[in-house]
């Protein structure tokens, strides 16, 4: 079993979640933010057999999209002595597709609370 944690923009999020339920794979959203852009994303938790991996891969391939987005250069990216530019001018960078980790499984179950007596 793996457990496939994929990192997409909060733009492609509701579209990937519905084809990967249309697909059959049950999956968690989680709100989380990139450190660095500072964008909003969501992390999917899916569980699925082993040989159900490319089958995920293909469905987030499918439906979250790269584009080009503009940015203010974060304060905190001066130390890169101008790199990117002066802090807070815009900066062309590439968002959205899926960071995609698939982790081994060791173990899973379903809990329950049962009323005590």
């Amino acid at each position: 079993m793996k457990l496939i944690l994929a990192v997409v923009q909060a733009d492609d999020a509701n579209r990937v979640v519905q084809a990967l339920n249309s697909a059959g794979f049950r999956v968690t959203r989680i709100a989380t933010q990139g450190a660095w852009l500072r964008r909003e994303n969501a992390t999917l938790l899916v569980g699925v057999d082993d040989g159900k991996v490319n089958d995920v891969m293909r469905v987030l391939r499918s439906h979250a999209q790269r584009r080009t987005a503009y940015i203010n250069v974060p304060a905190e990216s001066s130390a890169l002595d101008g790199m990117m530019g002066p802090p807070g001018m815009p900066m062309e960078v590439e968002v959205g597709g899926a960071t995609v980790f698939v982790l081994d499984v060791e173990r899973t179950a379903r809990v329950s609370s049962a009323t005590e007596t």
